[in-house]
């Protein structure tokens, strides 16, 4: 490599594009819920709509996409993106993360339960919304990981599709981030090593 490339080629860029496309929904989302256009979106089957949870009592109109703070009354809202939503009839499960696959959980997980209804806290009965807005209310007692379950049947062929999102309720998380944090500085402070910046910074300085 001539030093016209070199002066070009930071390491930090090439870690930087290796973790988004090795880590894109461990930074940004999980399961079946991902952020698109800065909107929380869920996906069901081939369906998209708009994600929101609300917690009124403790946070007022703050909006949060799947983790939950507070284990207080909480509000799941689903706006649909596609009209035929409208049409179909929609039912909102949480059960409690019982599968040991947390954050990677997935239906065929759920399916391995000896009885999904020994799990789940909250069901709400399928019901059409024909102005394209979804709700369920749940008060959690309890704080922890659990799984929401959305499913929705297409009329005339009754094919089922699903949304499948692990989400945890008044637990802190980190998450990757400040792992991401330190190998950015740590690879930063080697490329300045390399090049000599950090040498002339001790000149400078002493």
């Amino acid at each position: 490599m001539c030093a016209k490339e070199a002066a070009f080629f930071n390491p930090v860029h090439a870690i930087l594009l290796f973790s988004l496309l090795i880590f894109p929904q461990a930074i940004f989302a999980h399961g079946g819920v991902f952020i698109e256009d800065d909107l929380c979106v869920i996906q069901i089957g081939f369906f998209k709509a708009h994600f929101t949870v609300f917690q009124p009592q403790t946070s007022a109109n703050e909006e949060f996409c799947e983790d939950i703070p507070e284990v207080t009354e909480t509000l799941f809202v689903l706006k649909y993106m596609h009209d035929s939503l409208k049409q179909m009839p929609v039912d909102f499960r949480i059960i409690k993360d019982v599968t040991g696959k947390g954050r990677a959980a997935k239906w065929e997980d759920i399916l391995q339960l000896d009885d999904i209804d020994k799990y789940t806290v909250h069901y709400q009965l399928p019901a059409i919304a024909p102005d394209g807005e979804f709700s369920a209310e749940y008060e959690f007692t309890e704080k922890g990981d659990y799984i929401g379950i959305v499913t929705t049947r297409q009329p005339g062929n009754e094919k089922i599709y699903r949304a499948i999102f692990p989400f945890s309720v008044g637990v802190y998380r980190i998450g990757h981030l400040p792992l991401f944090i330190l190998l950015v500085s740590l690879v930063q402070l080697l490329y300045w090593y390399n090049n000599g910046t950090l040498r002339r910074w001790r000149r400078a300085l002493f």
